[in-house]
């Protein structure tokens, strides 16, 4: 497995060495110094091979992570443990620098003991490493406190420990969204994506078990439509507060925290969980079927004369009136001959930059339901037939959007979400619980005309 961990700073300096086989020597790394660091073209793969040795390197601002082994490992775990490297530090002493290293140094060298075995990853979870690697004075722990940390480490629940009290109990649901979208002059979905994560905070008391439950398409199918009328309204008022529609989502793929039960939810589809204490993320989705989009962006270009060019751009809302956008911004190319810009809109604020090349349309509000529309007058430097030519065979940049919406693109619902603490006096009724559904953009794009 890993042969040495190393962190460099941008002038190749070591900063941390931890080696944990022989075979990994300081000429080792002397060598990723040399042939990745000073080197005199740009790195491009995070996987570098020299003279028999495989280095597998991160970098955060000027900081360089690195891995290095002779054997044929796994690169995705590789990475997966730097990545979770990276993560551990920032919660112990937030963002990583060459200071901030040089600050912790003795306690960076206790975690890397902790984090890994001979070259193999063992203990990654922040909440378990806090229990007995601190930054606070040394203190000796009691018998009692010592078997709380054995179990945890050792134990079947290792990402909570027990003991937990809250005087008030309570549960938050994020439902976090990035839509993606690339879509033709004429309004046709070449292709869009839902990317989706459910993030957790738990404030609960003792060991208490969660059941989360979603409108997914395989469960919607098997269970019977309501019984009465009655029944039938009352769950379409609860899809029109939510926005989504009535049947459920087909998620593509799907990965979940390790506190998920995976035997329940291929059995039955019911994801149930002894939460973690505080915030974590609880699954990972990814959905490309029957995604509802929060706009629609109708470009329309006309060259008057070779030096002047007209656009309108309108951008329609198309989520339900009752729902606001925040954080609108519409960003619209212009061609690379670009003299001066006339704007006009009715609504936010437009502002030509020359620098990006392009129109920014800002807009902190957007009703559902609605209309707007920005008009621009643009000079162009007068330019040789030739380069006109290739400017004209040039392919134009496609609008892109920015946005954040208060629902879910994807569609997905939050059905029940129960927790259950036999032990404790305290039931489901007990829990507060907050459920909030955001979308953000993530590339959403629209293209104009093929050509200026």
């Amino acid at each position: 497995m890993i042969g040495g961990v190393f962190i460099y700073n941008h002038k190749g300096e070591v900063l941390i060495s931890r080696i944990y086989r022989d075979v990994i020597t300081r000429p080792v790394v002397d060598a990723f110094r040399v042939h990745v660091i000073h080197a005199r073209s740009a790195v491009r793969s995070p996987v570098t091979n020299i003279a028999r040795t495989s280095y597998f390197h991160t970098k955060r601002g000027n900081i360089w992570i690195v891995a290095a082994t002779r054997q044929n490992v796994n690169a995705a775990l590789v990475f997966e443990f730097l990545t979770k490297t990276v993560e551990i530090l920032e919660s112990y002493f937030g963002r990583v620098t060459e200071e901030s290293v040089k600050s912790n140094f003795v306690l960076i060298y206790e975690l890397l003991d902790e984090v890994l075995d001979y070259g193999y990853p063992q203990k990654t979870d922040t909440g378990i490493l806090k229990t007995y690697i601190t930054q606070a004075g040394i203190r000796t722990q009691t018998t009692e406190e010592q078997k709380q940390i054995t179990s945890q480490v050792t134990g079947q629940i290792g990402w909570r420990r027990e003991g937990i009290k809250y005087r008030r109990n309570e549960l938050f649901l994020d439902v976090l969204e990035s839509v993606n979208l690339l879509m033709s002059p004429q309004g046709q979905v070449l292709s869009a994506h839902v990317s989706g994560r459910v993030v957790m905070k738990s404030y609960l008391s003792g060991m208490p078990e969660c059941k989360f439950g979603m409108n997914d398409k395989i469960i919607m199918d098997k269970q019977a439509k309501p019984s009465s009328t009655e029944a039938a309204n009352i769950e379409d008022q609860q899809f029109k507060k939510t926005g989504a529609g009535k049947t459920g989502i087909a998620i593509d793929d799907c990965n979940f925290h390790q506190c998920v039960k995976l035997s329940k939810f291929e059995t039955d589809r019911s994801i149930s969980f002894i939460p973690p204490d505080g915030e974590y993320e609880l699954m990972r989705y990814r959905t490309t079927k029957d995604i509802s989009l929060p706009f629609r962006v109708i470009p329309l270009v006309r060259e008057s004369s070779r030096t002047h060019l007209e656009m309108k751009v309108v951008v329609k809302s198309l989520f339900q009136s009752t729902i606001v956008a925040q954080k609108v911004e519409v960003h619209i190319p212009t061609p690379p001959n670009t003299s001066g810009v006339h704007l006009t809109c009715l609504k936010g604020k437009s502002k030509y930059k020359s620098s990006e090349n392009a129109i920014v349309w800002r807009l902190r509000h957007f009703g559902g339901q609605k209309e707007v529309q920005l008009t621009a007058e643009v000079e162009l430097l007068p330019t040789e037939k030739q380069q006109q030519q290739q400017q004209r065979q040039t392919q134009r940049p496609p609008i892109s959007m920015l946005f954040e919406v208060p629902y879910s693109c994807s569609g997905l619902r939050v059905r029940y979400l129960k927790v259950f603490e036999p032990k404790l006096n305290y039931s489901d009724h007990d829990v507060t619980k907050w459920v909030r559904y955001i979308s953000k953009s993530g590339l959403y794009e629209t293209r104009s005309q093929s050509t200026f």
